[in-house]
């Protein structure tokens, strides 16, 4: 299983909006639907405070998560990332089951 923490460092006060349009344009949904797909969540620092937001994905292997790689709302996200996010930092483990 693959695991990636995303860390989107949002824009000063866009963090909210980000999530709004990812939820709008189903990007979430599409993703949780794919195949090898096993979580796929967005997260808000428990105080709620700052501009980074994180989404955790875990996949079954390496050829779902290049699948994802491969789909038009992957693509999607990447175009809204420059209206929205400052920086993004992925963490990738790989836990073997």
């Amino acid at each position: 299983m693959i695991v990636l923490n995303v860390t989107y460092k949002c824009k000063p006060d866009m963090r909210e909006e980000f999530l709004e349009n990812i939820m709008a344009e189903g990007i979430d949904v599409a993703s949780r639907g794919e195949e090898g797909n096993i979580k796929y969540d967005y997260y808000f620092p428990a105080d709620g405070s700052g501009d980074e937001l994180l989404l955790v994905e875990k996949w079954r292997d390496a050829d779902a998560l290049k699948e994802h790689g491969g789909q038009p709302h992957f693509a999607r996200l990447g175009e809204l990332k420059p209206e929205f996010v400052l920086e993004t930092i992925i963490e990738r483990y790989e836990i073997e089951r």
